[in-house]
């Protein structure tokens, strides 16, 4: 039998160079199951992952993966709120659910300046939020930053264009939006850094989408 001789550092002390062999990137995200995958465009280069952490959850986290020409690499990984209901398969008007599925992500905008993002940016007073969340929360300022997420919506337009092409009863208006720190009512709140991080991030040559969803939806 044929022994492989460890090599040697400079101080003697032996060590196996074989486990420094890089790891080859993922050739999807982490955690996405092969049908939850097959609605992912092939050209796409950019893909935020929302996971909910349960069915009925309000709490979830957000990684946004970039192709590199060998595979996926991850982002730093964000918390997150989704809808106070958790997630749904079949989103309607009021339900308190985010929907489940993949998404494109196309057009930005909010009440504070452009933050230096490549997606066609709205800025407008009326990205206003008032009141208060299910846990009391303030909303303010949750609308200082947007990106649409392209549920029942017209691509190509300001996040705040009320179209909904699958009807009303569909719901629609589903934001990645500033966290105010609770549930939503379908949309996914992120940090303010992670918001301007991510809107500078996302470039429409690299087709960006989101795919969100429960853990156990997308590892389907």
């Amino acid at each position: 039998m044929t022994m492989r001789t460890p090599h040697r550092t400079s101080h003697g002390t032996p060590h196996d160079t074989s486990r420094r062999t890089p790891r080859p990137a993922p050739s999807r995200p982490p955690g996405l199951g092969p049908r939850t995958w097959a609605g992912v465009p092939r050209r796409s280069r950019q893909v935020l992952v929302v996971t909910g952490h349960d069915r009925n959850s309000p709490v979830s986290t957000a990684v946004l993966y970039e192709h590199t020409g060998a595979g996926w690499r991850a982002g730093a990984s964000r918390a997150a709120h989704n809808a106070l209901h958790g997630w749904t398969d079949d989103h309607r008007e009021g339900d308190l659910c985010s929907p489940v599925g993949v998404h494109t992500l196309t057009d930005a905008g909010g009440r504070l300046p452009d933050p230096g993002t490549r997606l066609p940016y709205d800025r407008s007073a009326r990205f206003t939020a008032s009141g208060t969340g299910f846990e009391g929360e303030p909303l303010s300022g949750s609308f200082d930053y947007v990106i649409a997420i392209d549920y029942n919506r017209r691509p190509g337009t300001s996040p705040l264009d009320r179209a909904r092409p699958l009807g009303p009863d569909r719901g629609g208006g589903i934001w990645l939006h500033i966290d105010h720190g609770g549930p939503t009512r379908g949309c996914v709140g992120l940090a303010e850094d992670a918001m301007k991080e991510l809107l500078r991030a996302l470039d429409p040559d690299r087709e960006p989408i989101v795919v969100m969803g429960d853990a156990a939806s997308l590892e389907r």
